[in-house]
């Protein structure tokens, strides 16, 4: 089936703005072309996905469900052809690579300082996503090799284990948990607790050495980012437990990490890479530079 893209770029611009008006002049278009556009596009699918009236633009049902794979869709697109536009523009090489935002913080400075040093032609795109987000961008090939969580269950891709990191407590400065040389689960029983959702796979790696030990624990907030919950501790709404690495992605001034005990959390971190798929000459100096330095960190080393 051929895929009409000048159609899902009005539906999605229409979408956005709210407005045949305002997204005609966003695609230069004129409002006779972008619904020509859009009647073609419904007419091809057999569905209504916009509702127009003389004052709004509604989403149909069907539109709202089409919406955030058109969006996918059109910006994977966009992101090729832009790379392709700078690469014949500039006579350069490309890579792209996703990564935690954890680890972008912390180590990919001086790695991308040190790599452009050699490699002053290649420009770099980092995806600072989360770990699944990272997963499907190496799987679908936006991105040549991802930092990431590594897990077992991810047999499309290639692993390469490279240190673990220990999950600690965060809190405020002057909390009674504050100077203690650890942290056992059970002091934490009656504490307001921040958690990362699920996407993010700390929050897997937490419950499952938990079990059902996690139910005891009072999960008062839930956020979708690090820095998020180091904020909230911070303002001392809350208590978290955090990669240490975390502790690199927001100022931390006023709050205290303490170790974790019985049980002791860590993730892996390592580079996945699409199986059977080897990456660019270019990449591969990347890479190596990221496992040199990420194995000589301070964190733990894997094997």
């Amino acid at each position: 089936m051929r895929i009409d893209f000048p159609g899902l770029e009005a539906f999605v611009a229409i979408a956005e703005r709210g407005s045949f008006n305002r997204a005609a002049v966003h695609l230069n278009l004129s409002q006779t072309a972008l619904s020509h556009r859009m009647r073609k596009l419904e007419d091809d699918l057999g569905v209504r996905l916009l509702m127009r009236t003389t004052r709004q633009v509604t989403l149909t049902p069907a539109g709202l469900e089409l919406l955030p794979k058109a969006r996918a869709a059109i910006d994977g697109l966009t992101v090729s052809i832009d790379a392709l536009r700078r690469q014949a523009r500039a006579g350069q090489q490309h890579i792209a690579i996703a990564c935690l935002p954890t680890i972008a913080v912390t180590y990919l400075p001086q790695v991308l300082a040190a790599f452009a040093r050699k490699h002053r032609g290649v420009s770099v795109q980092v995806l600072d996503n989360s770990a699944s987000e990272i997963a499907d961008h190496v799987q679908s090939g936006r991105a040549e090799f991802g930092l990431t969580i590594v897990s077992a269950n991810r047999w499309d891709l290639d692993i390469t284990p490279l240190m673990k990191e220990p999950f600690v407590l965060i809190c405020p400065a002057g909390h009674r948990l504050a100077g203690v040389e650890a942290v056992q689960w059970p002091d934490l029983e009656g504490q307001p607790l921040v958690r990362i959702s699920p996407q993010t796979g700390n929050r897997v790696l937490i419950d499952d050495a938990l079990g059902t030990r996690r139910e005891a624990l009072d999960w008062r907030y839930e956020v979708q980012h690090l820095a998020t919950a180091v904020s909230l501790v911070r303002a001392g709404i809350a208590l978290a437990i955090v990669p240490r690495l975390a502790l690199g992605i927001t100022a931390t001034d006023g709050i205290v990490t303490v170790p974790l005990r019985n049980p002791a959390v860590t993730r892996t971190l390592g580079i996945i890479a699409r199986h059977g798929v080897p990456i660019s000459r270019t990449a591969k100096t990347l890479h190596d530079l990221i496992v040199k330095t990420l194995k000589s960190s301070d964190t733990d080393p894997q094997g």
